[in-house]
């Protein structure tokens, strides 16, 4: 992943704030190249993530997939009845077209990371602006395994990368290496 931000899609109300969200639903949006992971790979990712038999409580929280163009429509649609023809039950998780994005505002950004104050403090020094740190692949990275996702062989693999201090990059290995087998995408 190269950068992930959460906000509201979907609808057509100006301006969505989580006080005013209108029509839209709350969402997170990820940026990613495809030579790295794929389209449906991500969404076998999506699909694991949720009981997608289950009908949504509102429209605020709803569980979509929002594609962006006409390949990622067919994509997510043979995904979702391969999801149907496995499980042998309705999917209520809709597919819809992204008609906008608008990020959530600054505190429900990277919220899972801001628990983590010895790391965000560290990644606030190297990106000081809210855009910077919120567009930040490391810091995107550093949030997912805050979260307890992602294995002790794929932080092993990337942790020199992150930008961590020996002692930050020490604490987070012992963070990952105490939820091993208990997150969602290990």
């Amino acid at each position: 992943m190269i950068r992930t931000r959460v906000g509201y899609a979907g609808g057509r109300a100006q301006n969505p704030t989580y006080r005013r969200i209108g029509d839209h639903t709350e969402t997170v949006q990820v940026d990613f190249d495809p030579a790295r992971i794929s389209y449906a790979a991500l969404l076998e990712v999506f699909w694991s993530a949720h009981t997608p038999t289950d009908r949504a409580r509102s429209g605020q929280y709803m569980r979509a997939v929002f594609y962006y163009d006409e390949e990622q429509q067919k994509i997510a649609l043979r995904s979702k009845a391969a999801l149907e023809e496995k499980l042998g039950r309705t999917v209520h998780t809709p597919i819809l077209p992204i008609r906008s994005f608008t990020a959530a505002e600054e505190y429900h950004q990277k919220y899972l990371l801001k628990h983590q104050t010895d790391i965000l403090r560290e990644m606030q020094r190297i990106y000081p602006r809210h855009e910077e740190f919120v567009d930040s692949t490391a810091v995107a990275r550093l949030n997912g395994y805050a979260g307890g996702f992602g294995t002790e062989e794929q932080l092993a693999r990337e942790i020199g990368s992150l930008g961590l201090s020996a002692a930050a990059q020490k604490a987070l290995e012992e963070r990952v290496r105490r939820r091993s087998g208990r997150g969602l995408f290990n």
